[in-house]
């Protein structure tokens, strides 16, 4: 296993952590803009009415795409476990 490998497993899985989180935080940064521009407009400065949408935003997310994220992350692994054999030797 030479360092070319290593970096190439470790490329890969940075690629895949950022788009699960992009995939995770996106919407949430959606629903708190929304809620802020309604504060502003209206001038509530309520922090808990920011933080619960975008609670309940991250919760659904999860729920709705865990089985895609949990597909990416096996899949990922077992590309990796696949690659022992070559990588040892």
């Amino acid at each position: 296993m030479n360092l070319g490998d290593v970096l190439s497993i470790f490329g890969e899985a940075l690629g895949i952590v950022v788009l699960i989180v992009a995939v995770i935080v996106l919407p949430s940064l959606f629903v708190g803009l929304v809620v802020s521009i309604l504060q502003a407009a209206t001038q509530i400065n309520e922090q808990t009415l920011s933080f619960l949408p975008r609670l309940l935003m991250t919760l659904v997310t999860i729920m709705a795409l865990g089985s895609w994220i949990l597909t990416q992350l096996m899949d990922h692994f077992l590309r990796i476990f696949d690659a022992i054999p070559t990588l040892v030797g």
